[in-house]
């Protein structure tokens, strides 16, 4: 009962912006506000990474089971806010109280998860957990539309409440955990600077290239905050009582290299699933829906890796194989994307994302199983975040540097190929909705598949290069017993076992 909850809370935070992506063009329809459209999702973001470090530090402090709870409740209370929203402004603001209680969400089934189950047992969890990321990835989109076109736009936020509601009853009668009751007092200035470097780095990375121009003054101002505060805030965790994020938990080689993992990987795996569906909608002609089914091959592979790595890792108390396979199937399988064509089938970019799929199964929890492996119990919660942070800062920086590429690829080649022609179709944004391709003179629509192509080529080509220090990470790995009891062994004393759990 208490792992079903779990996994609920955790698709309410995954589940939310896939939903919300496709019921934005009604929103706007009936808010309007489309200037302010991007801060719909931004908000949300920005509070969801500067919150997450937070909501780990104060499980630590206080106790797993009332923090998360107190985020579950924020999350619901935010969704049913934007649901009520009167205007755009509104939406935005109650995005981000949503965005806030979404940080704790994550980083609470991951810590509760290292609270109950030994690092040993934890893998057999590893395909539940792939397996809800999956189950989003692929519903989201469709739920969304669904509930759109039939209920209202408004009920996008309104299905979270009975999703929220079997988590929160589930979890208040069955989940048991020691209470606890730190006397320090929260680091409330290292706070205020991770919260304004994380948000300094967001909104780089999120209006460098499309707001502003990366030379812009603005950017350089916020890339200047954002160094200014995090130097900042790394010198106060260091005088801090009680600090957001100990340093020291970095001076274990295993948790430094998953935290580089793992931004690696929301870099390489947030790119790929915004790339992927337009590549296909574009090139090989796949309607919006099917575009979200045939990333299936990715998506399928990186459930059944998950589950054989947690079975594995359980059996044999072994790891170090899975980062370091998972380093080189994603160089592989970026490398093989960035050779798709507009002559390249389905079945054969099915192939190919598969191969990626495999690399990121191998990595998507073996990267907090080592990083939760690394710590002590008492830092389980900074652990966890942390991790997760890292995680989301990669899949900022993903979207926004192979979004740059991608733009800057497709429009030149639009006006190599189509003249002052193309040049006009991409000058407000390098991808074209279905509608507006369809409508495209049959010349313009081929020059405008090859641009897409050579965006694509461009992307995952930058993507299989970042793979490449993730794989040189992942042979560094030392590989530490797992704590906890695996299968048992005759010869071992049956209380053995206990004894490492405890």
């Amino acid at each position: 009962m208490v792992l079903l909850a779990l996994m609920i809370a955790m698709m309410l935070a995954m589940l939310d912006n896939m939903i919300i992506g496709t019921a934005m063009p009604t929103i706007v329809g009936d808010l309007g506000g489309l200037e302010h459209l991007s801060w719909v999702v931004t908000s949300y973001t920005l509070a969801t990474a500067a919150s997450t470090p937070i909501w780990g530090k104060l499980g630590d402090m206080y106790g797993r089971k009332g923090v998360f709870l107190s985020s579950i409740v924020l999350f619901l209370i935010g969704s049913v806010l934007s649901g009520m929203a009167q205007d755009m402004g509104q939406l935005i603001a109650f995005r981000a109280v949503q965005g806030l209680g979404a940080g704790g969400l994550m980083v609470g089934v991951m810590a509760i998860i290292g609270d109950l189950i030994p690092p040993r047992e934890r893998g057999k969890y590893q395909g539940m957990m792939a397996g809800v990321m999956a189950l989003a990835m692929i519903g989201g989109p469709l739920v969304g539309g669904t509930i759109t076109d039939h209920w209202g736009w408004r009920w996008t936020f309104y299905i979270n409440l009975p999703l929220g509601a079997v988590a929160l009853i589930a979890i208040t009668a069955v989940l048991h955990l020691p209470k606890k009751r730190s006397e320090a007092r929260i680091d409330y200035l290292g706070a205020a600077l991770l919260t304004v470097g994380i948000t300094a780095i967001v909104l780089v990375t999120t209006w460098g290239g499309t707001e502003y121009a990366w030379t812009s003054a603005v950017i350089m101002e916020l890339i200047g905050l954002g160094v200014a505060a995090l130097a900042g805030f790394v010198f106060r965790q260091t005088r801090a009582a009680e600090p957001i994020l100990p340093l020291h938990i970095f001076r274990s080689r295993n948790f430094t290299l998953m935290s580089f993992i793992g931004f690696v990987v929301g870099f390489v795996m947030f790119g790929a699933t915004l790339f992927l569906p337009l590549y296909q909608q574009s090139v090989q002609g796949a309607s919006a829906t099917n575009s979200g089914l045939l990333l299936l091959p990715m998506l399928g592979a990186m459930l059944v890796m998950s589950m054989v790595a947690g079975r594995v890792t359980t059996q044999t108390g072994r790891y170090k194989l899975f980062p370091v396979a998972g380093g080189a199937l994603m160089v592989v399988g970026l490398y093989l994307l960035s050779l798709m064509d507009t002559e390249t089938s389905r079945l054969t970019s099915g192939v190919y994302m598969a191969v990626v799929g495999l690399g990121m199964g191998c990595l998507m929890q073996i990267t907090m199983l080592i990083a939760q492996n690394s710590v002590e119990m008492k830092d389980m919660g900074v652990a966890s975040s942390s991790t997760t942070l890292f995680r989301t800062l990669g899949s900022s920086f993903g979207v926004a540097i192979m979004g740059a590429l991608f733009n800057h690829r497709v429009q030149d080649e639009m006006a190599r190929r189509a003249g002052a022609l193309g040049s006009r179709m991409t000058e407000q944004s390098a991808q074209l909705d279905a509608a507006s391709l369809a409508k495209l003179p049959e010349a313009a629509r081929e020059a405008y598949q090859y641009a897409v192509t050579s965006g694509t080529h461009g992307a995952f080509l930058l993507g299989a290069v970042v793979a490449v220090p993730a794989l040189i990470a992942a042979v560094f790995v030392k590989e530490v017993p797992l704590k906890g009891a695996g299968p048992k062994d005759e010869a071992e004393p049956a209380v053995a076992p206990v004894t490492e759990a405890v």
